[in-house]
């Protein structure tokens, strides 16, 4: 079929965007929503929005919540209180300012968003953003719109497609949600009530999304899921497909360099998927593989259906399979009923696996979930001790995995502009900061430097080949 495209002039490009609306997009919590706020903005893009960074410019705000952290309700009203005497101030000047509420939060809350912050136009969870330009109609029209039932449709198939320039202005790492939900129903968590089941996209839908972001010049996807190992769809021929198949299939994307996934459960990483790690030049040495602790009656109180030894002979087949591999974990301290040698327990696994990196953090309980309502809750002063001493752990082992990189000839991935003049800041196989001395016309590029020193957050190098062929 001929599709007739007609173009505008320079000219009629700036009165078109002098006249569109402008939206800011405030994004809480995980990589997730950072892709979803992305995918929001392709969808208003196509209702007339451009993205801005200045939120006093703004006719829309939106902001795309995360349920995760403790609070994470009180501080979205907190920011809704704030947002409503702007909409005060402009009202005042004859202006309009709509507010939009997204994400887990809005799932979680839903109607009482409405009803605690007047002020909001538009409430709407992660499974139905695809309807965002429609709420915003609809609430222009004098509605006050709550969209958080889960859609029977797939959103994915309902989402414009981004342009190529959209593209290329987001740099040349780009995340690709490709499973969302959870259904193991950790009893710490709240995912599988604001996310939903585990759905998976499917491989067409995927790929298709892969090779445009690399026709826009993206060299680097990481995959993303609640539970991104469990994806599982139907594969070409018929038969059914683990993650570990779409990342044999995603390297083959000619100009695609590297690949990541995140974030995973350990009952989820088969055979396929080790295998991959071995198989796959693309697929970067860095696994982020939570536990939570150390041990086995904590792990069965949290509803992690694997125990501490399953989890150690694991990380085992994983280094056999690919033994420069890095790994990255989450721990909670101080779960209901955690005592001292349930803590050790926990030091113990963070000793053997020795991470190269790690988030902590004390238990808070979420309203919802089994765990709120367990008994023998620890006192918050032993739980900050013990958070305080695994961390002090956890950062001398990633200073000393920073330090080990010392003197290696590796290929960094060069991202963006360093803070520095003919500085540029590239990502190393193992994601952390590479600080090197090049052009920003090298953006994109995958350059072979020597670290020659560490910080706390970022490698130092120099640069020994110009450009590596990939």
């Amino acid at each position: 079929m001929n599709e007739h495209v007609t173009l505008s002039t320079p000219a009629e490009q700036t009165v078109e965007r002098s006249n569109s609306r402008k939206v800011f997009i405030k994004t809480y919590g995980c990589q997730m929503n950072v892709y979803d706020s992305t995918r929001m903005g392709d969808a208003l893009a196509s209702d007339g929005y451009v993205t801005t960074e200045d939120m006093a410019e703004a006719d829309l705000i939106l902001l795309n919540t995360c349920h995760i952290r403790e609070k994470a309700a009180d501080k979205v009203y907190s920011a809704l209180g704030r947002l409503r005497d702007m909409k005060t101030a402009r009202a005042a000047e004859g202006r309009e300012l709509m507010i939009g509420v997204a994400g887990c939060v809005a799932q979680a809350e839903g109607e009482e968003i409405i009803r605690r912050a007047p002020a909001v136009d538009v409430v709407i969870g992660p499974q139905t953003y695809h309807r965002l330009p429609e709420a915003l109609r609809r609430a222009r029209a004098g509605d006050r719109v709550v969209e958080t039932d889960y859609a029977v449709e797939d959103k994915f198939e309902h989402l414009p497609v981004a342009e190529q320039a959209k593209i290329r202005s987001r740099g040349v790492t780009s995340f690709l949600t490709v499973q969302e939900g959870c259904d193991k129903f950790c009893t710490f968590c709240v995912v599988p009530y604001t996310r939903g089941s585990e759905v998976s996209r499917p491989v067409r839908q995927i790929l298709d999304e892969a090779r445009r972001l690399v026709d826009g010049g993206v060299r680097e996807i990481t995959l993303l899921g609640q539970n991104v190992n469990a994806w599982r769809a139907e594969g070409p021929n018929g038969g059914e497909w683990g993650l570990g198949d779409l990342l044999y299939s995603l390297a083959e994307i000619p100009g695609l360099a590297r690949l990541r996934y995140t974030t995973s459960h350990p009952r989820d990483m088969d055979d396929k998927l080790i295998e991959a790690h071995r198989d796959l030049r693309a697929l970067m040495p860095y696994l982020h593989l939570p536990v939570q602790a150390g041990s086995d009656r904590i792990l069965k109180a949290m509803n992690r259906r694997h125990t501490a030894e399953e989890y150690l002979r694991l990380i085992d087949r994983i280094r056999a399979a690919r033994p420069d591999i890095a790994m990255s974990g989450d721990f909670i301290v101080g779960f209901p009923g955690e005592t001292d040698r349930d803590f050790e327990d926990t030091i113990r696994i963070v000793e053997e696996v020795n991470y190269a990196q790690a988030f902590s953090f004390k238990y808070s309980p979420r309203p919802g979930t089994p765990g709120a309502d367990f008994p023998d809750h620890v006192p918050e002063e032993v739980k900050a001790e013990r958070l305080e001493r695994l961390q002090a752990l956890l950062l001398k082992q990633q200073a000393a995995f920073a330090k080990s990189c010392i003197g290696k000839v590796i290929d960094i991935l060069l991202e963006k502009p360093g803070r520095n003049p003919g500085q540029v800041i590239g990502r190393s196989p193992w994601l952390q900061s590479v600080n090197v001395d090049a052009k920003t016309s090298q953006i994109g590029d995958i350059i072979q430097v020597r670290i020659i020193g560490s910080g706390p957050n970022s490698l130092f190098s120099e640069p020994i080949q110009s450009l590596i062929d990939y």
